[in-house]
């Protein structure tokens, strides 16, 4: 038995995945990833690396990706709740340039897979938030790669006003698309 179904965005390679949310007085359980169930759904993925991170209310991560070493991740909530933002950024694509976003909290059994491929980043809605993420390849530093937040050509509708925003001086100072580095 399938503990997960899919949704596919308007975007080649994004899925929205809900897993089965098992709840009753104690709390729940859900499966967040089963090798055989997601390979059932045509995602035949290895992830060699898991992250997870604490933010608080109006925290911005973000947009980042990795150049040559491109990371597909499957993102998810554990506590609370944020705004989650993929950028297509493979120049062939006809959705490049665009987003896609997606609320992710810690109990609704939602998951977001991002394909190699896409800029990622997410905002934070709750007081605090938790935030987990398995990687198709290792963090490699020396690779790292970003776009900056705002971009008036891509037009992110973030939940949280600019001048809310807690970002860090490293993503505040990334490019605009069009100094961008591009999958080709």
């Amino acid at each position: 038995m399938n503990n997960f179904t899919v949704q596919k965005p308007p975007f080649e390679g994004l899925l929205l995945i809900r897993t089965k949310v098992l709840g009753d007085a104690r709390g729940f359980f859900m499966e967040t990833f089963n090798r055989k169930s997601f390979e059932e759904l045509g995602l035949d993925v290895e992830f060699v690396q898991c992250n997870r991170s604490r933010s608080i209310r109006g925290t911005l991560r973000g947009l980042h990706f990795q150049k040559t070493r491109p990371q597909g991740k499957l993102v998810s909530v554990t506590q609370g709740e944020v705004f989650d933002v993929a950028v297509d950024l493979r120049a062939d694509s006809p959705t490049f340039g665009r987003w896609q976003g997606v609320n992710l909290k810690g109990d609704d059994g939602l998951l977001f897979y991002i394909p190699p491929g896409f800029a990622h980043g997410f905002c934070v809605v709750s007081d605090t938030a938790d935030f987990s993420y398995m990687c198709t390849d290792f963090y490699a530093p020396e690779d790292e790669g970003g776009l900056i937040w705002n971009d008036p050509a891509i037009g992110i509708e973030w939940p949280v006003a600019g001048d809310a925003l807690l970002i860090s001086p490293k993503d505040e100072h990334l490019p605009h698309l069009k100094d961008c580095f591009v999958y080709r």
